[in-house]
């Protein structure tokens, strides 16, 4: 797959089928991107657990942090990586350790590993990196709007509710 563009649908597909994330990189410290991500997809419905080593058995936004993907409770349908690109080739090695595995690996914003989204792929996952859930929720859903920002998505369709504070669900098209 190119991962230089993504179609609106690939992407919309994406947020409208996950309900589970594990967030790789999750960082109690409430100016770090993780963290008001983090509360961002909670407030949109997602059920959401928050992976950092360093903050093991705490809580970050009322969720449970866990040390490693393998300590997860339940299985999730996406791993979100707030990390380097130079730590993606190690979380791949974890999330093709999972059973089930997760339907999506998603990479935040400057991280990609082109390598490591391949053997992903290979093994049936769907890849997003260098983006944000919570930009790309914004965008589809029509909520960036709200702030003067032209997201490049026109609708003229009534939103779709989801659970959540404010949730506007994401058209597919």
């Amino acid at each position: 797959m190119n991962h230089d563009t993504y179609d609106n649908a690939y992407i919309a597909g994406i947020l409208n089928s996950v309900k589970t994330i594990a967030m790789v990189g999750a960082s109690p410290n409430d100016v770090r991107p993780s963290y008001f991500v983090l509360k961002y997809l909670l407030a949109k419905g997602f059920s959401v657990f928050p992976i950092n080593p360093g903050h093991a058995g705490k809580e970050i936004l009322g969720r449970t942090v866990y040390a490693s993907l393998a300590d997860l409770p339940q299985p999730v349908d996406m791993v979100d990586i707030f990390r380097g690109s130079a730590a993606i080739p190690g979380i791949i090695d974890q999330v093709l350790k999972l059973d089930p595995l997760p339907k999506v690996v998603w990479m935040q914003l400057s991280v990609r590993h082109d390598e490591a989204a391949a053997r992903a792929e290979a093994a049936g996952i769907k890849v997003v990196m260098n983006r944000c859930p919570k930009i790309e929720y914004g965008k589809l859903s029509g909520e960036i709007g709200w702030t003067g920002v032209n997201s490049g998505v026109l609708s003229s369709k009534k939103p779709i509710m989801r659970q959540g504070f404010q949730s506007f669900g994401v058209r597919q098209k």
